[in-house]
């Protein structure tokens, strides 16, 4: 798991400068109508009803139990509201959707005439508002939580990158170090469909205060208990390399799993992202990986 000297120099530029990310294969849903406002507000974890034209909020849909059923994040436009939501997710947003969608004046579709445009680094900002105006529908804060992401129209694509043909373009390998480090989970990876979003640290995906929506009464209990069973931490892994799903032990007893492993550069070793039991996250505590080695709990982001 080591990083090739490419990818090095991807993780230079999107840590130091600014990198490309082609993140075109994210799915986007498209929700239009008088009441999509209204009828969106009561399907997804945050406040969509207070977005001013142009902005956009992290989100969850969960089922009545409170699992997930996919994450991402809903942009404002003027006639309409887009949910960027995972790679191959779009179709189980929009039936989630039109499942509870009755008697509201609103249309649920499918968004193939836009894409997402990643850039990471220092630099991002500066990057983005260097972009073609009339190419640029919105712009979003980055998935790891720093950079810009740049929704854009699908078909000016190729004018986009070549705006950006100076920078690197970061690989799906560097992607994923990236990811990890910043301790950002991914719906298929560190998600399922039986996570609880408190479970994933998604808090900035949760407004406390809104209405009522799908799985709400599940997110207020487990709140109000003030402590869930297991939750996503980082993992300090040495040159252990073991494979995603490998148990975490403290003597005989299951205490968690891997989810995500990669080599670090900022970590100088193995980390990974993993769910452990609530009795063991203080930072710093030893655990066994049931494949060999040890894991140590760290607070995340990774430093």
């Amino acid at each position: 798991m080591t990083l090739l000297a490419a990818q090095t120099a991807e993780y230079q530029a999107a840590t130091e400068r600014c990198a490309v990310v082609d993140l075109s294969t994210r799915d986007t849903v498209r929700v239009t109508g008088p009441d999509r406002e209204s009828f969106l507000q009561g399907m997804v974890t945050n406040d969509v009803e207070k977005l001013a034209v142009g902005a956009s909020c992290p989100v969850a849909m969960l089922t009545a139990k409170g699992a997930m059923v996919g994450d991402g994040r809903v942009v404002k436009l003027a006639d309409a509201l887009l949910l960027d939501t995972g790679p191959g997710r779009g179709a189980a947003v929009r039936d989630f959707l039109n499942k509870y969608l009755i008697s509201e004046e609103a249309e649920v579709t499918d968004a193939p005439e836009v894409a997402l445009v990643g850039l990471v680094g220092p630099e991002a900002q500066t990057w983005a508002q260097a972009l073609p105006s009339e190419a640029v529908v919105a712009t979003l804060p980055g998935l790891l939580g720093a950079g810009v992401d740049v929704l854009v129209k699908r078909e000016a694509l190729p004018q986009v990158r070549t705006a950006l043909a100076s920078l690197p373009t970061v690989s799906a390998e560097t992607f994923e170090v990236l990811r990890v480090e910043a301790g950002v989970p991914f719906f298929g990876v560190d998600m399922t469909e039986t996570t609880i979003p408190l479970e994933a640290n998604l808090e900035k995906a949760i407004h406390y205060q809104k209405g009522c929506y799908i799985g709400q009464e599940v997110i207020a209990r487990a709140t109000y208990r003030g402590q869930m069973n297991k939750k996503l931490v980082g993992l300090l892994l040495g040159d252990a390399a073991p494979v995603p799903g490998a148990e975490l032990k403290l003597g005989d007893k299951r205490v968690g799993r891997l989810t995500s492993v990669v080599t670090s550069r900022r970590a100088g070793q193995n980390v990974a992202l993993g769910y452990v039991h609530r009795d063991h996250l203080t930072p710093g505590t030893t655990l066994e990986v049931a494949t060999g080695g040890q894991a140590r709990v760290q607070a995340l982001p990774f430093s």
